[in-house]
Parts: C-alpha cells; structure tokens; sequence
C-alpha cells in the first residue's frame, strides 16, 4: 500500500485526486489530506436541500460533489480526510465496518474508545466524529470519511440545513447527529493542531503496515488531476444540476404582500414555478422557467424585470 499526504488544501484538486487514483491506477492507496473551508455532498443528493445556501454565499463556502453516496459534510483546516482506495474482490467492495476498523484502532491508540454506529458514522460517547462514504469501480473501491479535530463547529452547524421540509425529492438525505472534535478528547501529549494529529496518524499506519510506502504524484498525474478538477468538481453541472428532480416550496413576503413560491426543478434548471401574492410577482415569477436554481440567476432574473428584489430576498427561493 502506498501512502499520499497530500499538501495541496485545494478540496476540488483532492476529490479528484480520490477519483484518479480509482481509475487510473491499479495499487492500494491511503490518501491523507487537510481542505479548505466547504461542503462535500453525497453524488445522489440535492445540493440546495443539504446547505444553507445563503450562509454559504455569504460566507463563500463552495459546495462540491463527490462520487460517492450517503451525506453532506462540513471539512475546513480543522478536519483530517483520510481516503482508502483498495483492490477488492467483486461483490465486498462496500464495507463500513472492514474499512473504518483501523481508523478505531489508531484512535484507540490516543485512548480514544470510537465506534461505528448506523451504516457509516464514527462516534465517541456519542457524538459523531466522522462521516464515512464508498464508490465501487470495476473491482476497486473508494473509501473516504472524516476526521473532526479541531473543525469550526459553529460553522458546521450553520451551513448544513435542519429543516429540509422546503423540498420535495428522492433524493438521498442526510442524517445530522451531534458532533464533537477529537482535540478535545485526546489527552495524549504532543498533539495539539491537525498537523500533530495528522503526523501522528501517518506514523500509525506506518508502524502498523509493514508494506506502506511513501508516494507522490507526478507532473503529469498532478495535471492531469488538475484538467479532471477543473472540467468536473469546478462546475456548476456537477455541484448542483447533476442528482435527482426536486419541488421546492416556501412562503414569505414580497412587494409587500404575502406570498408563495413553488418550484419543479431538473437537472438544476426550473421547469416550473407556480406563485401567489400580487398580480406583479406572479406575473414575472411564472416566467421563471429556464432559469437555472441559483441565487445569481435568480437575482439577475428579477432584475432584468424591474422587480424590486434584494440579494437578501433572493434566498427565499433556496
């Protein structure tokens, strides 16, 4: 097995770095890395559903897809990734449990008693410390999740959405549970920040696997990871029109009457929106269509109609 800290904290370049080595390489790898502040959302989900989208604009957090299913999740500097990316024999490639026991054992390790509970979260007297997701390709299989250690908390609760009852879809959803941080749970000495936790894991995997070996990319791998990032995990198509058709409802006010909005939307586009309140707005709401379900578009739209809306406003279509 071969072991790649990543330097990079870019989390479009190191998602792909997850899909490169699934499907262009043939050896076992561990992946460790550290992303910049964003969301990471399951393949199968709906991306508006998961975020509050007006924090994350007005925060600039992206959001990103993964290839792999099950939930959203919150990574910032705080947060250690760690990525399996095994050979398997057809038909076991997706196990939880298989892959996330040496992720217990080396918290063991720090004294830290970490268990699996549902199908993929790690907990600790029950508080989720990592979210945990698989892709299978041919006979190779992605395993990825989470390490919160000292991640912004606050920030992780506010831009992961609670109510979801806006939206209508079959999409995967996610399952909030209490989180906590391991930095504050390990007493052992010498690791204060991620970089100590990070160097500590890397040592485990090392001292317990006689057969890792250091690896790095090459020029051309890391373009190549870079082309891949910058034509899929950068684009609109994917981080938000790719995953299952949605309806999306809300009242609130607008040009001082009270009003609704109700969106259909596919492949991230509006195929329908049905309005109440003055003659005006549903006028001008009812040529939505067309337009793509994001907050620029939408303000664009209203704009170019003269309808009084603000950049505020605009999220209560979201």
């Amino acid at each position: 097995m071969y072991c790649l800290n990543l330097k990079s904290a870019d989390p479009y370049f190191n998602l792909a770095v997850d899909e490169y080595l699934l499907k262009q390489r043939d050896e076992d790898f561990l992946v460790i890395s550290v992303n910049n502040s964003s969301v990471v959302t399951g393949k199968h989900q709906v991306a508006h559903r998961e975020i509050n989208t007006r924090f994350a604009y007005e925060n600039s957090i992206p959001l990103i897809r993964r290839i792999s299913g099950g939930g959203t999740v919150y990574h910032d500097a705080g947060n250690l990734n760690f990525s399996f990316i095994l050979n398997s024999a057809e038909g076991k490639q997706i196990d939880f449990r298989k892959y996330t026991l040496p992720v217990i054992a080396f918290l063991d390790s720090l004294g830290v008693k970490a268990q699996l509970e549902g199908r993929n979260d790690l907990k600790v007297n029950g508080l989720k410390i990592s979210g945990n997701a698989e892709h299978v390709f041919r006979n190779r299989v992605l395993h990825h999740g989470t390490l919160l250690f000292r991640a912004d908390l606050s920030v992780l609760g506010a831009i992961l959405r609670k109510d979801t009852s806006a939206y209508t879809t079959r999409a995967v959803s996610s399952n909030p549970s209490p989180v906590g941080n391991l930095g504050s749970m390990i007493q052992q000495a010498g690791i204060y920040g991620i970089n100590d936790f990070r160097s500590e894991m890397i040592q485990w995997f090392f001292n317990n696997l006689p057969e890792m070996q250091e690896f790095d990319l090459n020029e051309t791998e890391t373009k190549t990871i870079g082309s891949l990032a910058l034509a899929k995990y950068r684009t609109w198509e994917w981080n938000y029109a790719y995953g299952p058709e949605y309806q999306f409802v809300n009242k609130f006010t607008a040009l001082g009457k009270e009003s609704f909005c109700l969106l259909n939307v596919k492949d991230g586009i509006i195929t329908e929106c049905k309005a109440g309140g003055s003659d005006r707005f549903i006028k001008i709401a009812g040529n939505l269509a067309g337009c793509r379900h994001m907050p620029e578009d939408l303000l664009s739209f209203f704009r170019e109609e003269n309808l009084d809306m603000t950049e505020i406003d605009v999220f209560d279509f979201f």
